[in-house]
């Protein structure tokens, strides 16, 4: 009865155009009210402590990086230089969006922001080469979802609060799986776009090569920082947050002049209102997580999958196929927030490592940015780059299904997150 008071309480909230952060908030006094525990008192104070917390400090920096990275030009340089590199094989303009991606992921960790950003340069110069316009959105849009798996990364940092695991450990496992991510965009890719004729653009000289990668230098040398200031315990992920956003405006301010006082107001500005949208989601969560742990609903749920606890394996692909279900009709943090606390001591109880598993669950709650009919990431793609949204979910279906089937092949193998992330560790 519990779990249908959640739910029901929940669904039925969103059903009628509630916000979903509201809807939380519902659903806790909804199962406040069937506990015989309402007190408004409680929920003011649980949803206050739901976003005090020192580690979530990281959303805003990284938030407010992505912006300062797309407005100061580091994010230009970082296409440029991707250019030089791969522009001129057959296929070339894909490439470069997949290389670009991949480093500017390493920048910002927002999908939303490194998709806009993309589809703002890389889109018009892709119609312009003869692509079709829908598929290279698509491969935008999921290019743009590398973002959330390879760090800094703001759905690990979310999942680290939620879940009570290492944000440093989540951020170091992300590294090759996100690597994998990649090199499925980059064989869909090429087995799409064999068949097309279109002319590349010529191989650019060494020294343009050079001259593009001098030029991109400052950009590149941050993922290095945030990498190895991690690996060897210089700062948190919430101090790298901070050296992110730091080096970033010095970077736009200072060595590139891109960006005066007078554009910075409006960055800010931007930044805030994401980061308010998001700690409000997380506080209101956090209540709903709350009133679960009371309500006992995870001892419920680990109940209710006992005979899948005895095997790990068939467990999680049970708890993917979950999420890709629950990933079509909520965004990421939502859903991050919603599952995580009722999850998580299933994972525990099957003896699963709650880093794997945590890596897996953003991996798949980032393909759910591109999942119609939600899709965050292909609203921006299809917003940005004026593409109609059936043009644009045609265009990554490819793409996605790939995604999938790297997912998939982690769940079967779950060497080929640990392993490295051993190594990086």
């Amino acid at each position: 009865m519990t779990i249908i008071i959640f739910l029901g309480s929940l669904l039925a909230a969103m059903a009628i155009g509630v916000p979903i952060a509201f809807s939380l908030l519902l659903c806790g006094a909804a199962l406040m009210w069937h506990l015989n525990m309402f007190d408004a008192q409680i929920l003011a104070q649980n949803l206050l402590e739901g976003s005090n917390s020192f580690p979530l400090l990281a959303v805003p920096f990284f938030m407010l990086a992505g912006e300062i990275m797309n407005a100061g030009g580091l994010s230009r340089r970082i296409v440029n230089f991707a250019m030089a590199l791969v522009g001129h094989v057959k296929g070339g303009l894909g490439y470069v969006t997949i290389v670009a991606a991949v480093i500017m992921a390493s920048l910002s960790g927002s999908a939303v922001a490194d998709a806009a950003a993309l589809t703002a340069l890389l889109l018009p110069m892709m119609v312009a080469a003869g692509h079709d316009k829908g598929r290279s959105a698509g491969l935008i849009a999921s290019a743009g979802i590398i973002a959330p798996v390879i760090p800094p990364s703001i759905g690990f940092v979310i999942f680290g609060v939620a879940a009570n695991v290492s944000i440093s450990k989540l951020f170091m496992a992300g590294v090759f799986p996100g690597l994998m991510l990649a090199l499925s965009l980059v064989v869909t890719w090429w087995w799409l776009a064999r068949k097309e004729h279109i002319t590349p653009p010529p191989r650019k000289t060494m020294a343009e090569v050079l001259d593009a990668m001098r030029l991109a230098t400052w950009a590149l040398v941050l993922p290095f920082i945030i990498v190895f200031g991690l690996k060897f315990g210089v700062f948190t992920p919430t101090e790298a947050a901070v050296v992110a956003a730091v080096y970033s405006l010095f970077i736009s301010t200072v060595i590139y002049r891109e960006l005066t006082f007078a554009k910075l107001i409006p960055l800010f500005i931007s930044a805030a209102k994401t980061s308010a949208v998001v700690m409000f989601l997380v506080a209101a969560a956090m209540v709903s997580a709350w009133l679960i742990t009371v309500a006992n609903l995870p001892a419920q749920v680990v109940e209710l999958l006992q005979p899948l606890l005895d095997s790990p394996r068939l467990l999680m692909f049970a708890i993917m196929v979950l999420v890709i279900v629950v990933g079509t009709a909520l965004d990421m943090t939502p859903t991050i927030l919603l599952l995580t606390p009722v999850l998580m001591p299933v994972i525990k109880a099957a003896g699963i490592d709650p880093v794997y598993f945590g890596v897996l669950f953003i991996i798949n709650n980032a393909i759910g940015l591109i999942t119609p009919p939600v899709g965050t990431v292909l609203n921006a793609v299809a917003g940005v780059g004026k593409v109609r949204m059936d043009e644009v979910t045609k265009g990554v279906v490819p793409f996605m299904i790939a995604q999938f089937a790297i997912m998939f092949l982690m769940v079967l193998f779950p060497q080929l997150v640990m392993v490295p992330a051993r190594w990086f560790y």
